[in-house]
C-alpha cells in the first residue's frame, strides 16, 4: 500500500513543480483532476489527447520521479437539471475515460451526480427524508428516470476504455452511502465500484471499516481524510449542517487531516480492513482541513499513515 495526494491542494503549481512537490513530501502517488469540481490545472484532457508528444510529456513527468498516478478525477453532475452544465460535466467524463486507457490508468474517481426534482427541475434536489411522500416520488423519479437511464449507458463505456469508477459516497449526490453504491452497481454493472472517502461517512454516522467489508473488491480507491465531529453542536443540531465551513465553531462537523479526527489505532484498523478485502492501492491524502494549513496538513497525515500502512506482503504463519 503506498501513500499519494490528491492534486488540486496544490493548485498554485503547474504540473512539474507540483510533482516536485509530492516527490519532496515523500509520497509514492499523485491523484490528477482532469476537469469539472477538482479542476484542469495540472491535467488538460483536450490538450494531452490531441497531440502526442504532450502526452507523451505528462507521463515522462511521473514517470522520471518514479511516481504512481493512482487516479483520474473528474468529479461533476452529469445528472444536473442545466442541461449545459450535464453536458459539460459529462463531456469531461467522456474525455477523462479516452485519456485514462492512453495511461493506463485504471481507476476514474467521480460523484454520480444528483438530478432535480423532476423534468422541470432547475437545480440539484438531494432528498434526505421519505416523508410527506411528495419526497419518496422525487427520489423514485431521480432513480427510474434520471440515474438508471444515465449510467446505463455511461457506465459501460468505463468498460470499454479498461477503467473502473471510484464513485465517491458524497452527500449531496445520489450516492452517498454503501446501499445507494450498490444500488447502483445492481443496476449497471461491476464497472462501478467506490472511491471510498471517510470522511464523508464519519459525519453520517456510518461505520468506515464496516463499509470496506460490505463493499469489499468494489473498493477501487481511497481518500484519506479525516473529520472531527463537535459533540455540543453536534448534540445540539444533528448532522444536517449547512452552516458554512469557514464557521468552524458553530459547525457538528469539520473536515481535518488524517489524525485530528480519529486517533492511530482507527487508521491502523482501516488499513487492516482494506487489506483484508485485498485492496493494496494507494491512500490519496485529500487535504480540507480549515484549522491547517496545507504544508502541515500533509506532513500531518503522512505521519500518521506512515505509522499505519503495511508495505510488505504478510507472511505464512509457519
Amino acid at each position: 500500500m503506498k501513500i499519494g495526494v490528491f492534486s488540486p491542494i496544490f493548485g498554485q503549481l503547474d504540473l512539474e513543480p507540483m510533482l516536485d512537490a509530492v516527490k519532496a513530501a515523500g509520497l509514492d502517488a499523485v491523484e490528477i483532476g482532469t476537469g469539472n469540481y477538482p479542476g484542469d490545472k495540472h491535467c488538460k484532457p483536450d490538450e494531452l489527447l490531441a497531440d502526442p508528444d504532450k502526452l507523451a510529456r505528462f507521463r515522462d513527468a511521473l514517470e522520471s520521479r518514479g511516481l504512481i498516478l493512482s487516479a483520474l478525477s473528474c468529479h461533476g453532475n452529469p445528472l444536473h437539471p442545466d442541461r449545459a452544465f450535464a453536458q459539460r460535466s459529462h463531456d469531461t467524463y467522456v474525455k477523462t475515460l479516452k485519456l485514462a486507457e492512453k495511461l493506463e490508468v485504471g481507476v476514474v474517481n467521480l460523484f454520480s451526480g444528483c438530478p432535480g426534482d423532476g423534468p422541470d427541475g432547475r437545480q440539484p434536489n438531494w432528498v434526505t427524508c421519505a416523508w410527506p411522500s411528495e419526497f419518496s416520488d422525487i427520489v423514485r423519479w431521480q432513480w427510474d428516470e434520471s440515474v438508471i437511464p444515465y449510467w446505463r449507458e455511461a457506465g459501460p463505456m468505463a468498460a470499454d476504455h479498461g477503467v473502473k469508477l471510484g464513485f465517491e459516497m458524497h452527500p449531496g449526490f445520489v450516492v452517498y452511502n454503501p446501499g445507494t453504491l450498490l444500488r447502483l452497481r445492481d443496476a449497471v454493472g461491476p464497472m462501478i465500484c467506490a472511491n471510498l472517502d471517510p470522511s464523508h461517512l464519519f459525519w453520517q454516522q456510518i461505520d468506515p471499516i464496516l463499509t470496506i467489508r460490505e463493499l469489499g473488491e468494489a473498493v477501487v480507491h481511497v481518500h484519506a481524510k479525516d473529520t472531527a465531529i463537535d459533540p455540543w453542536n453536534m448534540a445540539r443540531n444533528g448532522v444536517l449542517d449547512s452552516t458554512p465551513y469557514r464557521d468552524v465553531a458553530a459547525r457538528s462537523w469539520v473536515f481535518r487531516t488524517v489524525g485530528y479526527g480519529h486517533d492511530t489505532l482507527f487508521w491502523k484498523r482501516f488499513v487492516s480492513t482494506l487489506r483484508v478485502a485485498g485492496y493494496d492501492h494507494v491512500l490519496s491524502i485529500e487535504h480540507e482541513d480549515s484549522l491547517a494549513s496545507t504544508g502541515e496538513g500533509l506532513s500531518k497525515a503522512i505521519a500518521v499513515l506512515r505509522e499505519a500502512i503495511l508495505d510488505e506482503p504478510a507472511n505464512a504463519m509457519w
